[in-house]
């Protein structure tokens, strides 16, 4: 039986990486984004819906039936996860994958985390935390992924950390974090629980690495 996928922040570059790796063998997707436009070229199977997460009424609609959620949005992400949440708990689907950022639990050391702080600004790192954590008191079945500083590079190269380890490396590729979530989707068990820092190994440094 296909394995029904809802994506939500749909038409960012990295959920279009992913949506190019699912296919659709043994996967039914359901797309939501705030603007069909970017997603002029996914499967002609997929569902396609134009709408806001915060949005209860499209987000309940979208929700139903699903398997898995992932979701890689941006902005008023505590906003977004509380709605996610409840959205999911009323629907009774429990694995969610979920995208933060790097920084949120002031797990990056040294100049680098100070850099990334500073860049990233304060008040921004304090609304992804509060996403994790309205996703951590949840009762579902989560992974939160951590990125470092995304780059465009065509390669699949990526470890991990967990919560409460030193956060490694500077950079990753937006397919590796797209690999990583697809990874999960097909094998739902995996890291469930799991609060994941991920990076390209080799780049540590006091500034991301890219190249």
């Amino acid at each position: 039986m296909a394995t029904k996928v809802l994506i939500l922040g749909a038409g960012g570059q990295i959920a279009r990486w992913a949506v190019d790796m699912l296919g659709t063998e043994d996967v039914e997707l359901t797309l939501l984004a705030r603007h069909r436009s970017p997603l002029a070229d996914v499967p002609q199977e997929a569902q396609l819906i134009e709408g806001d997460v915060l949005d209860p009424e499209v987000l309940d609609a979208a929700v139903q039936g699903q398997d898995v959620v992932y979701a890689n949005l941006a902005g008023d992400l505590d906003a977004q996860a509380r709605q996610i949440v409840s959205g999911m708990q009323k629907a009774g689907v429990q694995r969610l994958i979920f995208v933060t950022a790097l920084g949120i639990y002031d797990e990056v050391p040294g100049e680098f985390g100070r850099w990334n702080t500073r860049t990233i600004g304060t008040s921004v790192l304090t609304t992804y935390r509060r996403a994790a954590e309205a996703v951590t008191a949840s009762s579902l079945d989560y992974t939160i992924l951590r990125p470092a500083w995304l780059s465009d590079a065509d390669e699949v190269d990526f470890e991990v950390t967990q919560r409460g380890e030193p956060f490694k490396g500077t950079v990753v590729s937006r397919k590796s974090v797209a690999a990583l979530a697809v990874e999960i989707i097909k094998n739902p068990v995996q890291w469930v629980g799991g609060d994941l820092g991920v990076y390209k190994p080799g780049t540590d440094g006091d500034r991301p690495v890219f190249g």
